[in-house]
């Protein structure tokens, strides 16, 4: 079926697609009075009840919508579009686009008129209808569970349906904010009709996926939340009042779709980007030496730090030359060091701290003479160092991130990258960019002076591509490690790390290491599919957990060891040492 077949009947009109159907009453009942369409799989069972109504709220006004229109239908070559106009508080005119092909229904929202941006709501939203109800509307969803392509605190991959769900680049391990590991993550979610019985493992299909479709530079929002109360749940995007609007403004879209599981849900969402021209198809022109296994010291650093201090004091040349002689007597041979938090005296102007860090060239020359490379651990956003007028600032005019949108901070950026990788600088061979979820977020913040005011996912967007692509033409073999698992960001990264391990599921027991990195991985499988996975060994509960990681890690992707002494204070021995050296040696072999 090309395009969905359009029938009508006294009360109804219905428009068929494949797997779909999409239904509305068009008499007194019709949706003026309730707004609401019914979504059904091809059999006639419902997934949704649909609702008409939405909002665009802006710094200075609620968007309540005090009437909707009949729905009005067109067809178009491969399409039945169906257009809803909205009587808005907040605009001059607001519409909602249901566009309905083969496949999937497809909804837009329009704007006219003037404001800044604060919260969008897509099913669902304020308004007022014939009846005197009155307040916040949602959508209803027939299924039991909802799949999140996410890391969370609790780990639940696959939750209860009416759980929330925040995806998004704003996070860090305070209670309710452990949700931004990936940031961001696919900005996608599916719905199940079994119940959810297993945090890892989606239940038996169909599904119903929804994801959104967007240029990465209109992704003008912070999170995408999933905002339910009882049976009902709309989609929430935060703009914050940073996305002025005068005249025309189109939301991204919200696509909506029947598919058999949750990784088909991920496997169309990419490809509906790339079609969309929103994603690349392109591997990242991998250099055989980023497969190597890779060493990195901030396990070994924490584990030190429980019996002598904070663990970035123990980023010191002395002790991560400790370190090489710890791996050298074990016989193991990394291709890649990671220098971790933190070799900097300044996170965000990234001069190295001479006193931890003496002879940091030489140290650095002294690895590439034995055939290894060197990445450098790099704190994005942080503004430690950087001229206030290249930062975002609070309301008092303190700088709280660097600001992408600045040019001077992106002139800056590239002077930092020239003295890192170049050789007339540090020569290292690239970085691990960590604290992607650090973006700023706040209604009342401020960008820099001369900054164009990007926001949201669309500047850390800026902010990696400019990492990137600096890096890239100082050094064309440089490798930027990040932990973007979105469809968009694959041409800005070269590989994708899948970092911190989590600890509980929502029942508060512990959750398999390995188990955890097995879903991480295959998300980035189905969204970034060409890129090679770092895969992390950050933290380990106990040394059972992280022995059994470390022969996992091989079939996950780039080995990556982070213990050498201890973990969780019960000791490495050399035997312990010598399974990872086993591991590292049947992972080579595949790699010949």
């Amino acid at each position: 079926m090309d395009t969905p077949s359009l029938t009508s009947d006294h009360h109804r009109r219905t428009i068929r697609g494949a797997r779909y159907s999409l239904t509305w009453r068009t008499d007194a009942k019709g949706i003026a009075k309730s707004p609401y369409f019914e979504l059904a799989d091809a059999d006639g069972e419902r997934w949704m009840r649909l609702c008409a109504l939405s909002s665009i709220h802006t710094s200075t006004a609620r968007d309540e919508s005090m009437s909707l229109g009949e729905p009005h239908v067109r067809t178009e070559a491969d399409a039945v579009v169906v257009t809803v106009s909205t009587e808005s508080t907040a605009w001059d005119r607001r519409t909602l686009e249901l566009r309905c092909t083969a496949d999937a229904v497809e909804l837009t929202l329009e704007a006219h008129g003037g404001g800044d941006i604060a919260d969008v709501t897509i099913l669902g939203g304020d308004g007022i209808l014939p009846t005197g109800a009155s307040g916040t509307f949602r959508s209803g969803f027939e299924a039991q569970s909802l799949y999140v392509p996410s890391p969370t605190e609790p780990v639940a991959f696959v939750r209860p349906v009416w759980s929330a769900a925040s995806l998004g680049v704003v996070g860090d391990a305070d209670p309710g904010r452990l949700n931004g590991v990936f940031s961001p993550p696919p900005l996608a979610l599916a719905f199940g009709r079994a119940p959810a019985d297993d945090p890892f493992t989606p239940g038996e299909g169909p599904w119903l996926a929804t994801w959104l479709r967007a240029a990465v530079e209109d992704l003008r929002f912070t999170t995408l939340r999933f905002d339910p109360v009882d049976d009902g749940g709309l989609l929430r995007l935060s703009h914050e009042g940073h996305t002025t609007v005068d005249g025309v403004w189109r939301s991204p879209t919200v696509v909506i779709q029947p598919v058999a599981s949750p990784a088909e849900a991920l496997r169309d969402y990419r490809d509906d980007l790339v079609r969309a021209g929103f994603a690349g198809d392109d591997a990242p022109g991998v250099r055989p030496w980023w497969l190597e296994p890779i060493f990195c010291g901030w396990g070994a650093q924490v584990a030190r730090a429980g019996r002598e201090g904070w663990a970035p004091d123990l980023c010191r040349q002395e002790i991560y030359d400790e370190f090489l002689a710890t791996l050298a007597a074990a016989s193991l041979d990394p291709g890649t060091v990671v220098i971790d938090d933190r070799w900097q005296a300044q996170y965000g102007s990234a001069e190295a701290d001479t006193e931890a860090w003496p002879d940091l060239r030489g140290w650095i020359d002294a690895r590439h003479a034995e055939g290894r490379r060197v990445l450098l651990w790099f704190k994005a956003w942080d503004p430690a160092g950087l001229p206030v007028e290249e930062c975002v600032t609070d309301a008092a005019g303190r700088a709280i991130a660097a600001d992408p949108g600045s040019p001077a901070y992106l002139s800056h950026l590239d002077g930092i990258i020239e003295r890192l990788l170049s050789p007339e600088g540090l020569d290292a061979d690239g970085f691990k960019v960590d604290f992607t979820q650090r973006t700023p977020s706040g209604a009342m913040l401020r960008p820099a002076p001369d900054s164009d005011g990007v926001w949201g996912i669309a500047a850390l967007h800026r902010l990696v591509a400019r990492i990137h692509s600096a890096s890239q033409r100082i050094k064309p073999e440089a490798l930027v490690i990040t932990h973007t698992v979105h469809p968009s960001f694959g041409d800005v990264t070269g590989m994708i790390r899948t970092n911190d391990v989590l600890e509980h599921d929502a029942s508060g027991r512990p959750v398999s290491v390995a188990a955890q990195l097995r879903a991480r991985h295959e998300i980035v499988a189905a969204v970034l599919p060409w890129h090679p996975v770092d895969t992390d060994q950050w933290p380990m509960p106990n040394r059972s957990e992280w022995l059994d990681y470390a022969q996992t890690q091989s079939g996950l992707g780039v080995p990556a060891l982070y213990y050498l002494e201890s973990v969780e204070d019960e000791p490495i021995d050399p035997e312990h040492l010598s399974v990872v050296g086993r591991t590292w040696d049947e992972y080579r072999k595949g790699l010949a």
